[in-house]
């Protein structure tokens, strides 16, 4: 049974994970087995506990003990709970917690990108995405249509920020992924997918560029569909060394999508199977 531990005093150390540390402090690049991530809500909770993460204390209103956060707990041992009314919460956190609990996490370790990409035919590469709430929609969006994995370049967001889980709903913990931080990007990056056997398609606005049906691209067995950064998108060396260049037709004069948008129409198109449509 857990243990349930009603707040007293706002400045223990135990709620300092919740309440005062920083995203890069959970982080612990120096150490990352000792890493800590916060899941919020009983159904991104459930689905990181699902994907074997390890739970290390929570943070729950008083009236979901017996409610959302009942069948939870029952999976996690004794473990604290810390608990209190919501505006005590809200005093220690800074802002109503979202469906009135919190989970503090222990890091996965990272799989290699190889075991990440073994076995899949579409993976979804982001270059250097640094909004977490961009980062958690393409997850989200990865994982309902059709990719099976994600890799990102090492200056890219944390998809296990608080904010990127979130919006993610918690399928950064369902979808495989991992960082490219041992390969060069683009170069080493862009020849170990091809040495994989994917073709690499950048989604870009270029001359060349042909359109997000094609049905050539729907036809690649194994692809890989390459999202740059916001504002400027991918660098002209990503979208040179490319196999091709991608572009999702638009109305009205706009030339391009959000990172988040323009992800959700590709994985759409290009996650079907040729005799899906």
């Amino acid at each position: 049974m857990a243990r349930v531990i009603r707040i007293e005093n706002f400045e223990a150390p135990e709620l300092d994970v919740y309440a005062r540390l920083r995203e890069i402090q959970l982080l612990n690049r120096h150490e990352p087995e000792k890493g800590i991530f916060i899941a919020e809500s009983p159904r991104v909770i459930e689905r990181a506990l699902d994907a074997g993460c390890v739970p290390l204390s929570f943070l729950a209103e008083e009236r979901y003990l017996q409610k959302e956060a009942e069948e939870i707990l029952k999976r996690c041992g004794e473990i604290p709970v810390y608990t209190a009314q919501m505006d005590v919460l809200a005093r220690i956190t800074g802002y109503k917690l979202t469906r009135g609990m919190l989970c503090a996490m222990r890091r996965p370790p990272l799989p290699a990108a190889e075991e990440v990409c073994g076995g899949v035919r579409r993976i979804a590469v982001l270059e250097n995405v640094v909004n977490p709430t961009n980062v958690g929609a393409v997850f989200r969006s990865a994982a309902a249509l059709n990719m099976d994995a994600v890799l990102l370049t090492p200056d890219c967001s944390d998809p296990l920020y608080r904010r990127s889980i979130r919006v993610s709903m918690g399928t950064v913990f369902q979808i495989p992924w991992t960082y490219l931080r041992d390969l060069s990007w683009p170069q080493g990056g862009l020849a170990f997918l091809r040495g994989l056997g994917f073709r690499t398609a950048a989604m870009a606005l270029t001359e060349d560029c042909v359109s997000v049906d094609s049905t050539e691209l729907l036809a690649q067995e194994k692809l890989a569909v390459i999202l740059g950064t916001e504002g400027d998108g991918l660098a002209a060396d990503t979208i040179a060394d490319c196999d091709y260049r991608v572009r999702i037709p638009m109305a009205h004069g706009v030339d391009s999508l959000n990172v988040a948008a323009a992800s959700a129409v590709a994985f759409w198109e290009l996650g079907r199977r040729p005799d899906a449509r």
